[in-house]
């Protein structure tokens, strides 16, 4: 088994040049996409992570890997996870929260960021098929920390008192 760690070190700190340039958008899903696709998610497990954007391993494409939790007031469970091209917010509540974050790209820090606690997120899957998904609470703030990652924002950009 291949370490993908050693070959795809996660990209650190503010001033990184990698994390501070917006991400192109993918024009076509391709045997290169695809084999990125995997290896994006691969990474996404084996750093215990519940999201990784394609930027935090090298490559300023506009791709997440992304895992979805369903929440129940005292635990939540893994519900699947998806590759999500070209992501977009479309739709934003009003309702903002506020919750604690962390960032595999900013290692050992733990702070607090408001986001909006629904969202309604379109993308492409791995196999071009337009979806569009409707996400609260945790599973939006993974998409909206994720999608900043491509925009070139870290969470500590956006850090709160």
């Amino acid at each position: 088994m291949i370490n993908l760690k050693k070959f795809y070190p996660i990209q650190t700190w503010i001033d990184n040049k990698i994390l501070r340039t917006k991400s192109k958008e993918i024009d076509k899903i391709n045997s290169d996409i695809l084999e990125f696709s995997e290896i994006l998610m691969e990474l996404m497990y084996e750093y215990d992570w519940v999201g990784l954007a394609a930027p935090q391993i090298w490559k300023n494409i506009r791709m997440l890997a992304i895992t979805f939790w369903k929440e129940n007031k005292k635990w939540s469970e893994r519900i699947g996870e998806e590759i999500m091209i070209n992501p977009q917010i479309v739709e934003k509540s009003q309702e903002i929260l506020v919750s604690e974050e962390a960032c595999l790209s900013v290692p050992d820090v733990i702070w607090k960021v408001k986001r909006h606690q629904n969202i309604v997120v379109e993308y492409l899957d791995i196999l071009g098929r337009k979806k569009k998904k409707k996400l609260k609470n945790y599973n939006a703030f993974i998409v909206q920390h994720e999608i900043d990652h491509l925009d070139a924002i870290l969470f500590v950009d956006k850090l709160i008192e």
